[in-house]
């Protein structure tokens, strides 16, 4: 990582607390719940899917209809403390209607969880989905995993993971390819900010849960994108990102959609007519 002066609270605040530049905050999030209900009354999806004991580890799956589609493992973000994936089926309705698998993941939210438990939990949600893709009908041969925000982190902390550690029945390559969106992939900038109150990161954890410092565990494609008119800072961590993860010698490409925000980057992801979507979309393995 480039080195670069050390950014004062206000400025680590403005820059990541990003709902605070968005005055309609309230009402994006409502817009996304409808509009994910109406798909979900009509997709047939299967809902709630226990891959663990907690009220949380759930997942709702979106089938496209066709035998071996690529499978999209899809995380929510909201800054590991907020939201919920009911309110983000309607990201799936493009990916399903182009011929592709869709699962959204659930997970404890900060306090009650944290950063770590949060990690192992997306770990035991894939394994889950892995070793029982044929009752699901997925193919288990097909694994992409995706994610915005916190989903974005999340999806490169899966994509540095040792599978073979977890089970021996698991492949290295469990995971064919990588989108991380809007990423945090370096989380000590985090921690002055008001966003760490419920996080609750030291600099250790920071550090340790930071895929800026881990390696790609198997030759996964990645592609790191984020909306053109994000802040600076969110700017700065994909090009990190993207930096240290070449020099590993994967594939690893970069893409801004022009002209969105944070959360208008999510209503151009589920618009199948957005070079973001078809860019995802294409990526899929």
């Amino acid at each position: 990582m480039p080195a670069e002066p050390q950014l004062d609270r206000a400025t680590l605040e403005r820059e990541y607390n990003v709902r605070k530049n968005r005055p309609d905050f309230e009402e994006i999030g409502k817009g996304w719940a409808a509009r994910s209900a109406a798909f979900r009354d009509k997709a047939g999806g299967k809902l709630d899917l226990a891959y663990g004991p907690a009220p949380r580890e759930r997942i709702d799956l979106f089938r496209c209809g066709k035998r071996g589609a690529p499978l999209l493992v899809y995380i929510h973000g909201g800054y590991w403390q907020r939201s919920d994936k009911s309110v983000y089926s309607f990201v799936a309705e493009p990916f399903v209607t182009h011929g592709a698998d869709v699962a959204l993941l659930n997970y404890n939210l900060c306090p009650n969880g944290s950063i770590p438990v949060i990690t192992t939990q997306m770990r035991t949600a894939v394994v889950w989905l892995w070793r029982n893709a044929e009752q699901l009908g997925i193919a288990r041969e097909r694994f992409n995993l995706g994610g915005h925000s916190a989903g974005g982190h999340l999806t490169g902390m899966g994509l540095a993971t040792d599978w073979p550690a977890i089970g021996s029945d698991l492949p290295r390559d469990l995971l064919k390819a990588g989108i991380p969106m809007s990423g945090l992939y370096d989380l000590e900038p985090l921690r002055p900010t008001e966003i760490n109150e419920a996080l609750g990161l030291d600099a250790a954890t920071a550090r340790d849960y930071s895929p800026l410092f881990k390696k790609p565990a198997s030759d996964a494609p990645v592609l790191a994108t984020l909306g053109g008119g994000e802040t600076q800072q969110f700017h700065r961590q994909t090009d990190w990102f993207v930096e240290a993860w070449q020099r590993h010698g994967i594939r690893i490409e970069r893409f801004a959609e022009p002209d969105v925000d944070h959360f208008d980057f999510v209503n151009r992801l589920a618009d199948a007519k957005s070079e973001l979507f078809r860019r995802c979309f294409a990526w899929l393995k």
